[in-house]
């Protein structure tokens, strides 16, 4: 398995991929091919995130995204990963795990004061892979 930066050519993949993952919204595919999506990939070229796909025998089967935000109360920028997700029949396998790794390994890298996620159903996971819980999360959606 190899875990390398998201690339236009991922469009497909992760757009399946997405549809997998998500439970409170709904993708629109014209949004997501023509505006979220090349958005992310700019954001990720220009060091604002970090957009990370697993391949697995040529096939991509995983991904995550986190935001890159400056911060005043922690000193520095702060990397919040917003979406991590493998393929249903792969999971327990190692990959989303390894997606965290390489998202941990670039935080360092830049510099990142810590790496945040908002969650309510992978607690566990997460605690697993050395994650503290700190606080609870409150969102605000425009509906």
């Amino acid at each position: 398995m190899t875990v390398r930066p998201a690339t236009p050519a991922d469009s497909a993949a992760v757009w399946r991929l997405l549809n997998g993952f998500v439970t409170s919204y709904r993708p629109d595919r014209a949004v997501f091919e023509d505006v979220t999506f090349p958005q992310v990939l700019k954001s990720a070229a220009e060091g604002g995130a970090e957009f990370l796909v697993a391949e697995r025998d040529s096939a991509t089967v995983g991904y995550v995204l986190a935001v890159r935000m400056p911060t005043l109360f922690a000193g520095g920028t702060v990397l919040e990963l917003l979406e991590l997700t493998v393929d249903a029949g792969l999971r327990g396998g190692g990959i989303g795990s390894a997606l965290i790794r390489a998202v941990q390994a670039r935080a360092e890298a830049a510099g990142d004061v810590e790496v945040t996620v908002p969650t309510r159903r992978a607690g566990e996971f997460y605690r697993r892979l050395g994650f503290d819980e700190t606080a609870t999360y409150f969102k605000w959606s425009r509906s």
